[in-house]
């Protein structure tokens, strides 16, 4: 095996490790805020020193986290293609994609560790164009263009942590707390 394939081989298996480490995290931090590295390496089914490798400390790990998030949320604004079609049907996509970011999502609005991170500080692309998105629909009359852009926009992250908050803690299924998410964006951002 060439030296250039077991590079890439080894930095697979580094980015499989650290993303196994960062769910299990998720997962376990979602549940347990005062899990311990030792925890998470056991969810994650790895050794103590493998997460300490990669995340040294806990504040590392949730940095990564942090991150992590910003950049699934930057791949759900992607897919949600915010420039087809109707802004309240973008919106709509937007939405949908966001839900699917739950756990990650609820964990960093949850964890008061991430009330005072650094990544929060800076308005992020993915805000940019969920903004921009907002202001076209109320330009062309598909959303209500009484509200500021950044009171629809606190309006959808509301409803989410409603929608994921039900599904978590009432154990209404998820596409019902989709269902009932989408069916309230509408009715509240709708002209």
């Amino acid at each position: 095996m060439s030296d250039d394939r077991i590079a890439v081989t080894e930095s697979g298996t580094r980015a499989r490790t650290r993303r196994a480490i960062l769910d299990a995290a998720v997962s376990l931090l979602s549940t347990d805020q005062s899990a311990s590295l030792a925890d998470v390496a056991a969810a994650a089914g790895v050794g103590r020193t493998t997460v300490h490798r990669y995340f040294p400390e806990r504040s590392a790990l949730l940095t990564a986290i942090g991150a992590d998030v910003l950049d699934s949320v930057a791949v759900a604004t992607e897919r949600a293609r915010l420039e087809d079609g109707p802004a309240l049907k973008a919106l709509e996509r937007l939405c949908q994609e966001f839900f699917e970011l739950g756990d990650r999502l609820m964990l960093i609005f949850d964890m008061p560790q991430f009330r005072n991170w650094s990544g929060w500080e800076e308005e992020t692309p993915a805000d940019k164009a969920l903004l921009r998105l907002i202001r076209r629909g109320q330009a062309e009359g598909t959303l209500d263009p009484e509200p500021d852009a950044y009171w629809i926009q606190n309006v959808l992250w509301a409803l989410l942590y409603t929608a994921w908050e039900q599904a978590r803690d009432y154990e209404t299924p998820r596409h019902t707390a989709l269902t009932l998410c989408l069916h309230t964006l509408r009715k509240a951002v709708a002209p």
